[in-house]
């Protein structure tokens, strides 16, 4: 049974390995090579299965079940080399004879495997069993074998040729990456024709997805979430501003009113804004200015409260979510904003109106309790620099 155990051990490593790898979603400027990756990662999987039960069928000497187990390993065997084929020249990228020349070498033997196992019902030249249940490869198995280290070589000698004319350091890392695994499955198909009975073809393809996973497949999967962090940023950017956008701000408003519920939060303000103007800017100087305008209020919101994220979520509407420093600064920060719009109000430049709602423990119920505080008041403050605006122009 140490041969099946062999088989077990390396689909288990297989599995925990590659399980990030086998989910990447196939999106990106590379999906071809994901979805052929991971074809060869479940045929890999496919084969040490069809490996660990020929060693439970050959440990049971279960003659029927042992056979159909050997065709089920020659199988699985060359349709993981086929599926490697393919991954390697798509992933290289490269039109070349080498690369028709490997794919087609992939195609072929698995078609003669599949013919050459047939025949085998007929006339034992793959492989038999004695009297004595013991199994004996043939002569065409030690052709197969040898057919398939002709493959790895080609696709050794293809990969160091692409690297060779990588300019990109990364990039060529890779390609000697591929041209290494190959490597390493020539060794070990080495050893399978000289010791049938040891599992070393298992061996070779778990060293050569692990080398293919550490050197390859652990950079994808971290430009993969390089990638989806920018999208996901970009997507909760407000384009204008640079703040962010309404998305952002749904989804901290449900995280707070999670947080609230659970009781791991009982204090933070939110300060509502509204710009006071913005139509008569547009109405007399155009959308432009109006857009410059927007950008002037919202600069003015960030430096005041700069310790806060900012959201917009409107036009003309910005809310401030204050804890930590500018949560226990709430008071003087918002007194400090307001003589400061007062300020800009007399000069003609930009005014925002601001109110300020803070949480109360054991009384709100969620979030909205406070942003509807906050929004009365912010419109409050908006009538009294309206009500100070006319009392200046009389």
């Amino acid at each position: 049974m140490y041969y099946a155990s062999i088989g077990i051990l390396a689909l288990v490593i297989h599995i925990i390995i590659n399980f990030e790898a086998m989910r990447m979603p196939k999106q990106g400027n590379r999906i071809r090579v994901k979805g052929r990756y991971r074809l060869f990662l479940i045929s890999v999987m496919a084969f040490y299965v069809a490996d660990f039960s020929w060693g439970v069928f050959y440990a049971m000497r279960n003659l029927p079940l042992v056979y159909i187990g050997t065709v089920g390993f020659f199988v699985s065997m060359v349709v993981t080399v086929y599926l490697w084929t393919r991954f390697v020249v798509v992933y290289l990228e490269r039109k070349s004879r080498f690369n028709m020349l490997l794919l087609w070498c992939g195609r072929l033997i698995l078609i003669y495997q599949i013919v050459a196992l047939i025949v085998n019902i007929f006339y034992p030249w793959f492989f038999y069993f004695t009297e004595d249940k013991e199994y004996v490869p043939g002569s065409n198995r030690y052709i197969t074998l040898l057919i398939q280290m002709g493959i790895f070589f080609i696709a050794v000698v293809f990969s160091l040729l692409v690297a060779r004319k990588s300019q990109d350091r990364k990039t060529k890392g890779h390609h000697l990456t591929i041209g290494i695994s190959g490597f390493v499955m020539m060794v070990f198909i080495t050893l399978q024709a000289y010791f049938a009975l040891m599992p070393f073809y298992s061996i070779g393809c778990l060293l050569t997805t692990c080398i293919i996973h550490s050197f390859i497949i652990r950079d994808e999967i971290e430009e993969q979430d390089i990638e989806m962090h920018a999208a996901r940023r970009m997507a909760y950017r407000d384009a204008l501003t640079g703040v962010k956008n309404k998305l952002a701000y749904n989804e901290a408003r449900t995280g707070m009113d999670k947080r609230i519920a659970s009781g791991d939060l009982d204090e933070f303000g939110v300060v509502v804004f509204d710009l006071n103007g913005l139509k008569q800017v547009n109405d007399t100087f155009g959308h432009d200015a109006g857009d410059e305008y927007i950008k002037a209020a919202c600069r003015i919101i960030c430096d005041q409260f700069e310790n806060s994220p900012i959201f917009r979520v409107g036009g003309d509407e910005f809310i401030a979510l204050l804890e930590g420093d500018d949560y226990e600064k709430r008071d003087s920060l918002m007194k400090s904003f307001n003589q400061k719009m007062i300020s800009n109000q007399k000069k003609g430049q930009v005014v925002v109106s601001g109110g300020l709602g803070v949480f109360r423990s054991g009384k709100d119920k969620n979030f909205h309790d406070v942003f509807v505080r906050a929004d009365r008041k912010m419109y409050a403050r908006k009538e009294q620099l309206k009500s100070l605006e006319e009392g200046c122009i009389a």
